[in-house]
């Protein structure tokens, strides 16, 4: 009985050892494994919580994205609407402006077709359809008959005077030197005398502060008739001539002493109308 009590007793603690023996590496693999699982359970929740927060991010900069293009859709329905409010245009006003150039393209070839030849109707017509007014186009067409008539006068500077004539080859007396010029650039007869000129219908008198060039001016130096010489204004203040016998045709000055006191008026032969 001994015997086996002690055998049991040494089986006891056989077991015993055995068992504290497999424990203990169980429990140190146990406690080593806990904070990898730890570990793996924290980068799981770290990458839910970045899956998450990845959408937001997005969504945060679209909104950005559609709150930047309404305020840009706002800015420019509100200067669409400054515009139209500053600036509203009505069915009437719109209806009135194509009247207005209808009127004005229908007076401006009703004005062009006083033109004698073709070639100038032509001419009046294109100058209307670029835009320039009725007015423009007739103060463009006196002022190059203006420099036509200046020019064919400079062109006898220096001439002899001859009394009745009226050609270059020649020489011109006074109203001879003007219908030269002026034959071919207006409708009417130029007369052939100072006088005749002076009282002539289709030329307008003139004031001596209103002078332009191209206007005729009038002396009476002889004491004969209204108006016994005739010249040309040529712009500040002087005029183009034919004096007396001896001198030749030159430009004089309006305010020598002579001219001012045998001064008449002057007439204005070269207008819209007056003009071929």
């Amino acid at each position: 009985m001994a015997r086996i009590k002690t055998i049991s007793v040494t089986l006891c603690a056989v077991i015993l050892t055995t068992f504290t023996f497999i424990a203990t590496p169980l429990a140190v693999a146990s406690e080593h494994a806990r904070p990898a699982a730890v570990h793996k359970s924290s980068t799981a929740a770290s990458a839910k919580v970045k899956k998450k927060s990845a959408p937001a991010k997005k969504t945060a900069s679209k909104s950005t994205k559609s709150s930047t293009a309404d305020k840009k859709k706002r800015t420019t329905v509100k200067k669409r609407t400054t515009t139209s409010s500053s600036t509203p245009v009505t069915a009437r006003q719109r209806t009135a402006s194509r009247t207005l150039s209808r009127t004005a393209s229908v007076s401006a070839s009703a004005a062009c077709r006083k033109n004698r030849s073709a070639k100038q109707r032509a001419a009046c017509l294109q100058t209307s359809a670029k835009g320039v007014t009725i007015a423009d186009a007739h103060k463009i067409r006196v002022q190059k008959a203006q420099k036509t008539a200046m020019s064919k006068l400079m062109q006898q500077i220096g001439k002899p005077y001859r009394w009745g004539g009226n050609s270059p080859r020649t020489g011109f007396d006074c109203s001879g030197l003007v219908w030269y010029a002026y034959k071919d650039l207006v409708k009417f007869r130029i007369p052939r005398t100072a006088n005749e000129m002076y009282h002539l219908r289709d030329a307008s008198p003139v004031d001596r502060g209103a002078l332009e060039t191209g206007d005729l001016v009038f002396f009476r130096t002889q004491g004969r008739g209204t108006a016994d010489h005739v010249g040309v204004y040529m712009g500040n203040g002087k005029f183009i001539q034919s004096p007396s016998s001896g001198q030749g045709i030159q430009v004089t000055s309006l305010s020598e002493d002579y001219w001012k006191r045998h001064y008449v008026g002057a007439r204005r032969v070269m207008t819209s109308s007056t003009i071929r």
